[in-house]
């Protein structure tokens, strides 16, 4: 995907936040992403029911799920976000999204103020390792970024305010 490679293209803020809400719709958590040139790959866990079982899912088994987002889906998804979201104010539907959705969305506003080139990132228990590279002639090695889970709430709890100041101003982008 590239997004601050060439042409103009969505924000991370808004790309992540739609992958986060389908990474909430499919139960994935200890999550993996990597920015490949046409998209992402995620990897992440899931808890799959044993078959047959008459206890609840929280006994079934974990298995690894890959999935690969072209840019084609990252189109869609964001569509769909759009579309669930409405043009109303930003606070009710902050607090109906998902964990990823929220965490996602701050780390790529992060993002979006570094501008890097590519990204990669890998979550364990709610605390996020990112890895960038930054975009600029003078930038060869990458950079490493880490938010606690603290961190990520923190930001997640800022969040509605920090849209509803963009709003303010007369902001059309997100915030």
């Amino acid at each position: 995907m590239r997004i601050y490679e060439g042409s103009p293209r969505q924000e991370f803020e808004e790309v992540l936040r739609a992958i986060g809400s389908v990474l909430d719709a499919r139960a994935l958590r200890e999550c993996l992403l990597l920015e490949v040139p046409d998209g992402f790959v995620v990897q992440g866990v899931t808890t799959e029911a044993e078959a047959g079982s008459l206890r609840s899912e929280r006994l079934g088994r974990d298995a690894k799920v890959t999935l690969t987002f072209v840019d084609d889906d990252i189109a869609r998804f964001l569509e769909e976000a759009r579309a669930r979201r409405g043009s109303g104010p930003a606070t009710p539907e902050w607090g109906r999204a998902g964990y990823y959705e929220k965490a996602l969305r701050v780390i790529g506003r992060y993002l979006d103020g570094q501008r890097p080139r590519d990204i990669f990132f890998l979550e364990q228990d709610g605390a996020f390792i990112v890895r960038i590279l930054p975009s600029g002639p003078l930038t060869g090695s990458h950079q490493i970024i880490e938010f606690t889970r603290e961190d990520i709430e923190e930001l997640i709890a800022k969040g509605p305010g920090l849209r509803l100041a963009a709003d303010a101003k007369g902001s059309t982008g997100p915030a």
